[in-house]
């Protein structure tokens, strides 16, 4: 099992749903999948295991969710394998699903039964065939690049007004902004809003200069909790988040100082915090995706780090991950993001050059981020890594994530 969650944004770049990418058979054992796996699981919806597990509540911060139902799966006990409120859940088919009557009065029941229902990949020259089934249906995927954006829209425009528009495979801020602007499509999905910048966009603000600078002193050899007291000091978001996270873990303690609170909340769980309060702060003028991916990929290669027989440098390697994005969330080149802050030769290898030990693991992170199932699958076999074990490591990161970061 392999899975993922892809995000699904709004035309203000905040996500308003995330999609289950998820993969049950071994590609390499089941060549006939594909990347698509749609057929794989075969009567078994393998995208509710992942959704069942977090909840969706935490992660998914009582988001929608789409599901995708192969032509077997839609006509098993769909509500058995759904363990979270149907009213989240997106059923989504694709052109497998013939518009046969039998097909479009289950796709009516599961509608009654209270699920919401996505279409995708039909191509133009079918539409009038899908219409029974479009009536049904609360949202189209259309793929950007493949399909007539201005067809689409004029038909659903005129037939369908209440189905809202998904347009896929985004991939750059520009069709991003063209698309969003001329309100063509109602949702996006795609790698638009983490594309790496190419020039710097503006200067830092005294703010975000004062982050950088805690980070370098946490992130330096044996800190002084002086100076990271006096630095989270300036900032008051930072010492209340200080505070909560002491006093979470110290309940019948009197906190009297920033210095304090730092000490007690010692020196290897002190730089945990800073990093990740300070990489949400950095990420407060950005999409909330972009933090979610920093986050994620740090925990991610950090959990990793055994399996790639990179244990001894674990924490290096979460701090790889959360900077992995540095560019966006500083405005500037990566290369010159990372003048910055202190990093290793190992980290600065790996988000620069693609290079160096650390290197195979952040590659296999953004495959998988990316759900290239096929590449993935490849790449356990050359790491020597097992299925089961990254998957669980995976949901372990959905897990910390959902704990650390919990929705309100």
């Amino acid at each position: 099992m392999l899975a993922t969650l892809i995000p699904i944004f709004d035309n203000e770049t905040s996500v308003c749903a995330y999609a289950v990418s998820a993969q049950k058979a071994d590609i390499f054992k089941n060549p006939l999948l594909g990347s698509t796996a749609s057929l794989d699981g075969i009567t078994n919806v393998a995208g509710f295991e992942v959704v069942n597990s977090i909840g969706v509540a935490g992660i998914l911060g009582n988001k929608d969710v789409y599901v995708p139902v192969n032509s077997f799966a839609i006509y098993t006990d769909i509500r058995e394998q759904c363990n979270i409120p149907y009213k989240s859940v997106v059923l989504v088919f694709d052109k497998s699903l013939e518009p046969t009557d039998q097909n479009i009065e289950r796709i009516s029941e599961l509608k009654s039964q209270g699920f919401k229902i996505a279409v995708k990949n039909i191509p133009t020259s079918s539409f009038a065939a899908y219409q029974k089934i479009f009536k049904l249906t609360d949202d189209f995927f259309l793929d950007y690049k493949e399909v007539s954006m201005t067809s689409a829209i004029k038909f659903f425009g005129q037939y369908f007004p209440n189905v809202r528009i998904c347009a896929e495979n985004i991939n750059s801020k520009e069709d991003f902004d063209e698309l969003s602007k001329e309100g063509e499509s109602n949702l996006y999905e795609g790698s638009f809003f983490r594309m790496p910048v190419t020039e710097s966009q503006t200067q830092l603000t005294p703010m975000k200069v004062t982050y950088i600078e805690l980070l370098n002193i946490i992130n330096g050899v044996d800190f002084e909790l002086t100076k990271v007291a006096k630095v989270v000091e300036r900032d008051p978001a930072l010492v209340v988040s200080l505070l909560e996270i002491v006093n979470h873990m110290s309940r019948n303690s009197e906190i009297t100082s920033v210095k304090h609170a730092a000490a007690m909340l010692g020196q290897i769980e002190l730089k945990k915090w800073i990093n990740t309060a300070v990489t949400k702060e950095l990420c407060s003028d950005k999409p909330s995706e972009i933090m979610r991916i920093s986050m994620m990929r740090a925990k991610f290669a950090e959990n990793l780090a055994r399996k790639f027989e990179l244990e001894m440098q674990a924490q290096e390697l979460f701090l790889m991950g959360l900077f992995s994005v540095l560019d966006i969330m500083l405005s500037k080149p990566m290369e010159e993001a990372l003048e910055l802050v202190k990093v290793s030769k190992n980290v600065q290898n790996a988000l620069l050059n693609n290079d160096g030990p650390f290197a195979p693991v952040l590659s296999f992170i953004k495959e998988y981020e990316d759900a290239n199932w096929t590449e993935v699958s490849r790449r356990l076999i050359v790491d020597g890594l097992k299925e089961k074990e990254v998957y669980a490591l995976y949901l372990e990161t959905l897990e910390w994530y959902r704990d650390i970061f919990p929705e309100k």
